[in-house]
């Protein structure tokens, strides 16, 4: 039978090995709440520019307004001949300050305004 005292520090020296792979899980979700929160806000973004664009309204300043305020210089917003909008909203990373991509949203809305 293994005593106490022989052992008392293999449980912290466990704790210790595990610390990194708990914070990396922590990060790693986070980090995907991020993502769906921009696709989110995109979708949003892209229903809100739809909609200014087809009362003839400005589509652009409409997507931003639907934004957060931190989130609004991250848009950039395309319009094609077509009538389609495309909005990309970049998705900043939980560590780092980088940017890890962009969440897409493309709507397509008639060029004549509304009828």
């Amino acid at each position: 039978m293994a005593d106490l005292h022989q052992t008392s520090g293999q449980t912290t020296v466990e704790l210790v090995a595990l610390l990194p792979l708990m914070a990396a899980l922590v990060i790693g979700s986070w980090q995907a709440v991020v993502v769906g929160h921009s696709w989110w806000l995109a979708g949003i973004a892209a229903r809100a520019a739809a909609r200014a664009q087809v009362v003839g309204g400005d589509p652009s300043g409409a997507a931003r307004r639907a934004l957060p305020r931190a989130a609004r210089g991250r848009l950039v917003l395309t319009r094609r001949s077509s009538g389609e909008l495309t909005l990309r909203l970049a998705v900043p990373a939980v560590v780092g300050g980088l940017q890890l991509g962009s969440a897409t949203a493309r709507v397509g809305a008639p060029a004549g305004g509304a009828r």
